[in-house]
């Protein structure tokens, strides 16, 4: 995979004082193969290829009980399990699925990279093709159950080695995204909750707007909400923090009536450990979990944007069936991560002058004492 940066264009606002993509050239499609468009999630045509990462899991990758696709390419450092309940349907896709953004990783390519075992249970599938489009799956780890096509795994010693790198870098981003030192990064916005829905109100001018959240993202009893971006000026993009250990997010979200905001919303959990993404969701945005100690479990119906987790991921689905993840691109900008730029270093030592002056002879001309004598 070809690792390149890209920094999104911020529309017509004035660029940000400083701002950044993700790291590691995370985050846009790349390839020269990307759609100029991204559909809502359909079972259309495939519409291009994307090269980038689309999940990204620092430990394990589980799949549990009905969950069933996950689209783009897929890197886990850690291994790659799957065990689902009896009585659901026994495949889970991976790369291409049936319904997403239909933009899969290039045919050919890794569609899935394991840093340790693959497990497949007995009489289940992990598939990745569907027709002419077909992927490989990549594990440095020993391989045990059913893969599709039959020519896809690969083991590969280093099947994550360009990749471990990012684990840490997105551990350091998420937190650079949320504080600024020891305090939380200063927000350009408000929120409110009232009954099941959160309203998020930008300051309608700042190119990247920042939201804090130290909640829950739950009705006050738990239950599921929706969520509502206003004044937020086309081309911005948002980032919403939200702090705490242990977090819920449970919502019936969908579409976005905000124009290209779904590829330019992260939503950023720095502290969280043990966080709970669930709902009947199609939920739009990036999400980025910084904790590499952290277990996300992931229920909801669908996610549409890039999932990058530092720590570990489970895939599940409670009752319902058929949990999806979609490959959609990262593309905003995001507050600059680096370390201070090192003055270039000046010579403190002076230019050395002689200090040793021009000897002059101490010793006087001699004069003759004895006089001249006379008659």
């Amino acid at each position: 995979m070809t690792v390149a940066t890209a920094a999104a264009m911020v529309g017509m606002l004035a660029p940000a004082a400083a701002a950044d993509p993700l790291p590691g050239g995370l985050g846009p499609c790349l390839g020269s193969e990307c759609p100029s468009v991204w559909n809502d999630p359909n079972n259309g045509p495939v519409a291009g290829y994307d090269e980038n990462i689309n999940i990204y899991v620092g430990g394990d990758f589980l799949v549990r009980e009905a969950a069933a696709e996950a689209e783009g390419k897929i890197v886990t450092l850690g291994r790659f399990d799957m065990d689902k309940r009896d009585g659901v349907s026994q495949i889970y896709n991976i790369g291409i699925v049936g319904v997403g953004s239909r933009v899969p990783p290039p045919n050919g390519s890794d569609y899935l990279s394991v840093g340790g075992t693959v497990s497949i249970a007995d009489g289940e599938r992990l598939i990745a093709e569907e027709g002419s489009n077909s992927g490989q799956v990549a594990h440095a780890g020993a391989l045990t159950g059913t893969v599709n096509p039959t020519t896809a795994p690969r083991l590969d010693p280093d099947a994550v080695t360009p990749f471990t790198g990012l684990r840490p870098q997105l551990t350091e981003a998420s937190q650079c995204y949320a504080y600024d030192g020891d305090e939380h990064r200063t927000a350009t916005g408000t929120w409110e909750r009232v009954g099941d829905t959160f309203t998020f109100t930008g300051d309608g001018s700042s190119a990247i707007q920042i939201f804090d959240v130290d909640a829950d993202l739950t009705t006050a009893g738990g239950g599921n909400v929706g969520f509502t971006f206003n004044g937020i000026p086309a081309g911005a993009t948002v980032l919403v923090n939200v702090y705490g250990d242990a977090r819920t997010v449970a919502t019936f979200m969908g579409t976005l009536p905000n124009a290209g905001l779904r590829e330019r919303l992260l939503w950023n959990f720095p502290d969280a450990t043990d966080l709970t993404l669930s709902g009947p969701a199609q939920f739009q945005g990036s999400v980025l979990v910084g904790q590499p100690t952290s277990t996300t479990t992931l229920s909801m119906s669908g996610t549409n944007g890039r999932f990058y987790t530092a720590g570990s991921l489970t895939h599940t689905s409670g009752a319902s069936g058929g949990q999806e993840i979609h490959a959609y691109p990262f593309d905003g900008d995001l507050p600059t991560c680096g370390p201070d730029p090192t003055p270039t270093p000046t010579d403190p030592t002076p230019t050395p002058t002689d200090p040793t002056p021009t000897p002059t002879d101490p010793t006087p001309t001699p004069t003759d004492p004895t006089p001249t004598p006379t008659d």
